[in-house]
């Protein structure tokens, strides 16, 4: 065995899974996993662990697996993350744990994320959930939104031995687990459900179709229903558009409501009766994670896909695995390209975009350098579809219901990075409503933060 390489995941090959919506990833076996596990260090001072957001015992788990001890790994990642199953399919480990690895200076980095997968896979093949809480307390905490950043925060404080409720507004939770990544990246039932009522089994309630600033409000869950705490988890759901002309049109979609319709509501079954345009020549505007969830998804539908992006492919914010799965399956990629209008037919439905050729000038205010349209070079790409997908921000619905919550220019809810409090005593905050749309983890150690930051206020209360 070469220490120095990965040991080879197991996939569908490209051509069978643009045709399906069924995992792309097949994981590791067990006999992969030891492999694998064996390539890890055990390093004293483990880089990784710094790297992870929620900071998982890293080599505590990987040397479980070592020893065939697959239940003992599961309980090492429990007591660090509430969704080992899901991370392990979506987080970006190459920029994170797999990227401070001290074995890929020398190789390639452990297969940190796929071994997480492989023990929380196994768990749940094998019955195994986490241990529930056995000294609870009457204090009650309310936590809104079901996605990472919520339930992180429910699973921690439960194990404290709070009563905690969790009030999701649509009818499924999971948040954007649920109604943002594709079946083919992350499982419903198979995985995110079971994650889930893993969260529920600490003892977390969960009430669907509960919308706070219309069902009910912050202030009246302290002041009428008798919660201490409450934590705001409820993501960035509000998508962005250009403002160019056409974007009106019969045809342009959000990449929220694209995958939504798809995810949550099954649009992609046939048993189904979600409604939803099935183009044949789709364009996806954006570069990021969810541009590629899209893409990859329109592609299945039966779209000849483009990605439209302004910036050139050493740019792309999607994480390398997608952008390289898109181009095995397909996706056809038009880089240092930007929209300028979009072309409609006399019914008011999309024929076509207007695009013109940019060149990357000074770098902007992240790092990334700058685009430049370069003049005269406008072009027409014929289409039948267009999906945005250039970014969220949070609804504003909870900060203008809730008195004394501040808000910043982007109407994200202003929090402390270190326990996620807010302006509002009682009230915490974390994940894409403060930070606006970003991974799956950093909500998570949002959650985390704040669920130990609660705890401390109630202490102290």
């Amino acid at each position: 065995m070469d220490v120095l390489k990965k040991v080879p995941v197991r996939e569908q090959e490209p051509q069978v899974r643009a045709k399906n919506f069924d995992e792309v990833c097949l994981g590791y076996n067990e006999e992969e996993a030891v492999k694998e596990a064996e390539r890890c260090l055990n390093c004293k001072n483990a880089q990784c662990i710094k790297g992870c957001p929620v900071a998982i015992d890293i080599p505590g788990f990987i040397s479980r697996i070592k020893d065939k001890e697959f239940e003992k790994a599961y309980e090492v990642l429990s007591e660090s993350s509430a969704l080992p199953a899901v991370c392990g399919r979506v987080c970006p480990q190459e920029s994170q744990c797999e990227g401070k690895c001290i074995r890929g200076f020398k190789g390639d980095p452990v297969s940190i994320g796929k071994l997480e997968r492989f023990t929380a896979d196994w768990a749940r093949k094998h019955g195994v959930v986490p241990k529930s809480p056995e000294n609870g307390n009457s204090r009650r905490v309310a936590v809104i939104g079901s996605g990472p950043a919520g339930l992180t925060c429910a699973g921690d404080l439960a194990r404290m031995g709070y009563d905690v409720t969790i009030f999701e507004a649509l009818h499924e939770p999971g948040g954007v687990l649920i109604y943002g990544i594709p079946e083919f990246r992350l499982p419903k039932e198979e995985v995110v459900a079971k994650e889930v009522a893993n969260v529920k089994a600490l003892g977390v309630k969960i009430e669907t179709n509960v919308v706070i600033g219309k069902s009910t409000t912050i202030d009246e869950l302290m002041e009428e229903e008798g919660f201490e705490a409450v934590f705001i988890g409820s993501g960035a759901g509000l998508p962005r558009f250009m403002g160019i002309p056409g974007e009106q049109a019969n045809g342009v979609f959000s990449a929220n409501e694209f995958l939504t319709r798809n995810n949550l509501m099954k649009a992609f079954r046939e048993d189904f009766d979600t409604p939803i345009m099935k183009g044949k020549k789709v364009a996806v505007v954006g570069g990021g994670n969810v541009a590629m969830d899209a893409a990859r998804t329109a592609l299945r539908l039966g779209a000849e896909v483009h990605i439209v992006y302004r910036r050139s492919e050493a740019e792309l914010p999607a994480r390398v695995e997608e952008v390289h799965h898109a181009r095995e399956e397909g996706i056809i990629f038009n880089l240092l390209t930007n929209p300028v209008e979009i072309l409609v037919d006399e019914n008011g439905w999309v024929k076509g975009m207007t695009c013109i050729k940019m060149e990357l000038g000074e770098p902007d205010e992240s790092g990334r350098r700058s685009p430049v349209e370069v003049t005269g070079s406008e072009f027409d790409i014929e289409l039948d579809t267009v999906i945005m997908s250039l970014g969220t921000s949070p609804n504003p619905l909870i900060s203008s219901t809730t008195e004394g919550l501040e808000i910043n220019r982007r109407k994200c809810i202003v929090a402390e990075e270190e326990n996620g409090a807010t302006s509002k005593p009682g009230v915490f905050a974390g994940g894409d409503a403060v930070t606006g749309a970003a991974t799956v983890i950093l909500a998570m150690g949002a959650g985390k933060a704040a669920a130990a930051g609660i705890h401390e206020y109630l202490s102290n209360k």
